[in-house]
């Protein structure tokens, strides 16, 4: 019974680890991808960097939002026992 539960919780915080890990580098190579793709037009169209700019800071946010939200599950996940 007892290796069970604890068998069962370090199940659930090595699942929160890689969870949040997976996390971290979906976000790190989103944000990346933003910013290749927002020099990349800058470069073409120097005239529209404001607008790109703009648009580039504002979705980084947004995935910073989920990549947050990603990590707050993994830690209810970790505390689950």
């Amino acid at each position: 019974m007892l290796l069970s539960l604890l068998l069962d919780m370090s199940l659930a915080i090595l699942g929160a680890g890689i969870g949040s890990g997976l996390v971290a580098i979906g976000a790190g190579m989103g944000i990346g991808k933003i910013g290749s793709s927002a020099m990349e037009a800058m470069a073409r169209q120097p005239e529209a960097a404001g607008k790109v700019q703009t648009a580039m800071l504002i979705i980084a946010a947004l995935i910073e939002v989920i990549a947050l939200f990603g990590v707050v599950v993994c830690l209810l996940i970790s505390f689950k026992g």
